[in-house]
């Protein structure tokens, strides 16, 4: 979709038809788009329809807002939940920002968080129909700005101008024109070819009071600039984004991680991290105890395991893997507890007798710090996912002092 439709899309009949589509199923669009091709321009019932389909996949991201967003499929794949772009807009706010400019836009779903807060938004995004988009999503509030320009080309107002400036910047980590296996844009993991760049990055931060860059969760420790915050958040489990803070805005200097969800955000820090000089990794399957922790994945990511540590006094399993185990039962909210029912090393043909003679004929695999085929496994297994009439084992299969193991949980 190029940037005339969208213009197209975003005024007169274009909009008025997007509006009066029904909820999107995809068992009717073909029939729909038959009949509103007989009084409407083809291209344009394509584009409508498109829209369509997108809108109902952004109800999960953007919920109620969705239904006037428009959107690009890359775009709607990599813009930033609501509620975290909140998080975002709010950090800002907190730090007495009133204008931000919002490099490498995207449709706009940070730029929109910022200008619900009444801060001036300046949103710029390298491609026309993206910032067309983006333009179309922040028509309610008259104080937003869209230009299409690269980032890289931005000129920062500096001085007294800049006392109250803010930069947000979402870098480019997709190469153009370059699909993956799925069709989308190939992603790009080097700091250094993200566009801007990451040393980019860093002097845009340096020229204004408060900046933030949103990365990939693969973001590498070492990276991050001295007196900054890297904060490593997740939505219901699934680690989003790394965002770096500086200045003002790093409000928890190193690393963090938050856990996120519709009901509350829990904060994990190095400070939690600190007070863990924890029992050593465990010398065999033998030592586990009666409960298993898992962190949250942010936790992991962000490097911060040691919190989990400190807060059940318990030991890892194996150096690097996460799970932790411990005697005793705590409730944390940024980690899930299980019961250890059974642990032994890990021999499919032992494993399978036991599954057997404890009446289990299935098995939900969770694995970490190994190559184990979960699929080969559950074959060797003899556990087709087929239910027979017997009970399903959740097995974890990791690491304890460089062996493999498999242990047997039930969720607390």
């Amino acid at each position: 979709m190029d940037a005339a439709m969208v213009e197209r899309l975003s005024s007169g009949e274009g909009w008025a038809l997007l509006q009066s589509l029904p909820p999107y199923d995809e068992s009717t669009a073909l029939p729909l788009q038959e009949r509103l091709r007989e009084a409407f321009d083809p291209d344009l019932v394509a584009a409508a329809l498109g829209q369509s389909r997108l809108r109902a996949r952004a109800v999960d991201k953007f919920g109620d807002f969705a239904v006037g967003m428009l959107f690009t499929a890359d775009g709607l794949e990599q813009a930033t939940r609501l509620a975290l772009a909140a998080r975002h807009a709010h950090r800002f706010a907190a730090a007495d920002v009133r204008e931000v400019y919002d490099l490498g836009c995207g449709i706009g779903s940070d730029a929109m968080a910022f200008a619900g807060l009444d801060l001036l938004v300046r949103a710029v995004d390298a491609d026309p129909a993206t910032a067309r988009v983006a333009e179309a999503n922040l028509r309610h509030w008259p104080s937003a700005r869209v230009t299409c320009a690269r980032a890289e080309d931005v000129r920062l107002p500096l001085g007294e101008a800049g006392r109250h400036l803010g930069v947000w910047l979402d870098p480019a980590r997709r190469v153009e024109g370059v699909a993956d296996v799925r069709g989308r844009a190939k992603r790009i993991f080097s700091l250094d070819a993200i566009s801007p760049s990451w040393a980019e990055v860093q002097e845009f931060a340096a020229q204004v009071p408060a900046a933030g860059a949103k990365l990939s969760p693969a973001f590498p420790h070492a990276a991050l600039p001295p007196g900054a915050e890297a904060q490593w958040s997740s939505w219901h489990g699934e680690v989003l984004e790394c965002v770096v803070w500086w200045k003002a805005l790093a409000t928890r200097p190193g690393r963090t991680a938050a856990v996120c969800s519709a009901h509350a955000t829990h904060v994990v820090t190095e400070a939690d991290a600190a007070p863990a000089t924890g029992r050593p990794p465990l010398p065999s399957v033998a030592a586990v105890d009666d409960w298993l922790y898992e962190p949250d994945r942010a936790v992991i990511r962000a490097g911060l395991t040691g919190a989990l540590l400190a807060a059940v006094d318990g030991a890892e399993l194996g150096a690097g893997v996460g799970y932790v185990t411990s005697p005793a039962a705590y409730d944390i909210p940024w980690a899930r507890r299980y019961r250890v029912v059974e642990a032994m090393p890990l021999s499919p043909k032992a494993l399978s007798r036991w599954l057997r003679d404890h009446g289990h004929d299935r098995v939900t695999i969770k694995k970490r710090g190994v190559t184990v085929d979960a699929d080969l496994l559950r074959r060797q297994l003899k556990m087709t996912g087929r239910g027979k009439g017997g009970s399903e084992a959740t097995l974890v299969v990791t690491r304890v002092a460089g062996t493999q193991v498999a242990l047997v949980v039930t969720p607390a």
